[in-house]
């Protein structure tokens, strides 16, 4: 079987960073934009993953990084998900425009 080269995975790795910020820059849902992040988090996993399996495979640097950022992308979500759920019961709506007015 085939196993995926460094390039196969740094290019899988970009699109799905590229995927990610076009998602957040594009859409106005609260929601889809922390998908967006989420996407961008998992390339940057996928970049650490493959630079460790192919620079330095009897390290673990890499999965430790990855296991943190994991770690550090779950609490995030969590508190995004508790702003949005309060938006929400404020302003019946999770769109971006009328989350401006919280600024201040």
């Amino acid at each position: 079987m085939l196993t995926p080269g460094l390039y196969h995975l740094l290019f899988i790795s970009s699109a799905l960073f590229f995927i990610g910020v076009y998602g957040f820059v594009t859409r106005r849902n609260l929601v889809t934009m922390l998908m967006s992040i989420e996407l961008v988090l998992n390339s940057v996993n996928l970049n650490f993953i493959a630079f460790n399996k192919y620079l330095w495979p009897n390290g673990l640097d890499g999965l430790f990084f990855t296991i943190f950022i994991i770690a550090i992308a779950a609490a995030e979500a969590a508190v995004a998900i508790a702003i949005i759920i309060n938006l929400y019961r404020s302003h019946n709506s999770i769109d971006v425009e009328q989350a401006e007015e919280m600024k201040y």
